[in-house]
């Protein structure tokens, strides 16, 4: 036990001291127990929501997904504002400056806010559950959902800055098309003809992940000061993400016969054959489908 007490003593003595009193930066455990409560709702939360009719939630996935899409906008500007146009940031490889110079304590505040909103964005499942759209709630989403706040809390207490900005300023993008895709399908069918590029989301995802472990992987052979601790963490965690979501597009798009009548996609709306983070029916389920009548299957 003091082993593991000296031991977490000893990481959190190499934390940034700029976000000490930010919200749910003092130590791990909050984060922990944000995910711990997730894990307890989408485990339970089908349990009990099998005893009642799925939530009509039309107009709040509208405004949460908008919502969303304002939130990514914000953090993508604040990024680039804090990085790219920062004079001698290196865009190659950047060192995380602890100092308290305006740029550097704006970059930390904007990969807070984007830690932040990977606990926003846990409400996608929370929604799934209250829909009874238990199909869409795949290990590759629930995966993601739950590891991206940790991974990010570690970001902002021991490496918010120089090239956290990369990663952070592709996602936030990808979130903006993501969500406006989301918000869309909320408002019904009248907007299926509008959601043809559904397909090249998850194409952009990937690419995404390639690019970011492609960078890291440079980062990590330039050696220019960022701790390289963190990169190897994030090299291994686009490796997974890959072969996740690799493995879903394969299952979404190669195997399943394409009938494009059938495949009219409403990610948070009513008809859901597959959606773009991974929310796919099929043997992958996090939640089993026999919480569900057989006939509501087929109508998700």
């Amino acid at each position: 036990m003091d082993f593991l007490v000296k031991t977490y003593e000893h990481i959190m003595s190499k934390k940034d001291p700029r976000a000490d009193t930010w919200l749910f930066m003092d130590s791990p455990f909050p984060t922990l127990l944000v995910v711990m409560v997730y894990f307890v709702a989408i485990y339970q939360g089908p349990k009990l929501m099998c005893q009642h009719k799925p939530f009509n939630l039309k107009y709040l996935l509208v405004i949460y997904n908008l919502s969303l899409v304002q939130l990514s906008l914000y953090l993508m500007f604040e990024f680039i504002m804090s990085s790219w146009t920062v004079p001698n940031f290196s865009m190659m490889c950047e060192p995380v400056d602890y100092s308290n110079r305006e740029s550097s304590t704006r970059l930390l505040k904007v990969v807070w806010w984007y830690y932040f909103s990977k606990i926003i964005e846990l409400l996608d499942t929370v929604f799934f559950v209250l829909r009874k759209k238990n199909n869409q709630i795949t290990f590759l989403h629930v995966f993601h959902h739950s590891t991206m706040p940790l991974l990010w809390w570690m970001c902002t207490r021991f490496v918010g800055g120089g090239e956290a900005y990369f990663s952070a300023t592709l996602n936030s993008g990808i979130h903006i098309l993501m969500y406006s895709y989301y918000m869309l399908s909320a408002m019904g069918p009248a907007m299926q003809p509008y959601l043809w590029w559904k397909k090249y989301m998850t194409t952009l995802q990937l690419v995404q992940f390639g690019l970011v472990l492609a960078k890291t992987i440079l980062v990590i052979y330039l050696n220019c000061g960022y701790p390289v601790g963190h990169a190897y963490i994030l090299v291994a965690y686009m490796f997974i993400l890959i072969a996740l979501f690799s493995n879903f597009y394969n299952q979404a798009y190669l195997k399943v016969p394409r009938n494009k009548g059938k495949q009219h996609i409403e990610a948070n709306g009513k008809k859901d054959h597959s959606s773009i983070n991974g929310h796919a029916d099929g043997a992958s389920a996090y939640t089993a489908n026999k919480l569900q009548p057989r006939k509501m299957r087929r109508d998700d």
